[in-house]
């Protein structure tokens, strides 16, 4: 992460990834152990199924991080060729 500092909707997706990491991995452990009894196998493909859901709200929150990453990014840009304009048009 940026040592910049972070909005309240940054910290609360930061938070929101974090409960999803969780859930996949409670997710993939409550379907492992429902379904042993039943197979080694069938217990494994219950468990990453069991995660899906959970690393799927994992990468939505990540993109979401990403997104105000590139906007933060944009704006700085933005900033900088502000800057070279007023620059340019004042040699003019």
């Amino acid at each position: 992460m940026s040592t910049q500092k972070q909005s309240f909707i940054e910290r609360l997706i930061s938070l929101l990834q974090g409960a999803s990491l969780a859930l996949a991995i409670l997710g993939a452990i409550y379907a492992f152990s429902l379904m042993n009894p039943l197979g080694f196998f069938l217990a494994l493909v219950s468990g990453f199924l069991g995660m899906l859901p959970g690393l799927s709200f994992v990468v939505l929150f990540e993109v979401a991080n990403i997104q105000f990453e590139k906007l933060r990014e944009i704006q700085k840009q933005n900033t900088l060729l502000e800057e070279v304009l007023e620059k340019l048009s004042c040699d003019d």
